[in-house]
């Protein structure tokens, strides 16, 4: 049995890893996870701190623990899904996939 994919939406927003000191980029957002588009993408299993900005009214940051659960190739980059996320950064998810866009 197939199991339905959470829906998507596409942003384009800076990721950054504290402890690599890398620069990558969130493509995509569900509920469950983010796409981080890498050139060099972590293995599955390797546990990341979130840290990462989305554009609603004003500049506001997600951040969080997620856990990298596939790696791609074209695109390159890895799927990470959260483990664990602050209180706020919940709803300004929920925020930013059931708003309409302008």
């Amino acid at each position: 049995m197939k199991v339905p994919r959470e829906a998507r939406i596409t942003i384009n927003h800076e990721f950054d890893s504290v402890e690599q000191f890398i620069t990558e980029y969130v493509t995509n957002i569900s509920r469950s996870g983010v796409f981080i588009r890498s050139k060099d993408p972590l293995p599955p299993g390797t546990r990341v701190n979130l840290k990462f900005t989305v554009i609603m009214d004003e500049i506001e940051t997600i951040e969080g623990i997620g856990e990298v659960v596939r790696v791609s190739h074209d695109p390159p980059g890895m799927g990470v899904a959260f483990v664990e996320l602050t209180h706020f950064s919940k709803q300004l998810i929920e925020r930013l996939l059931t708003r309409t866009p302008l």
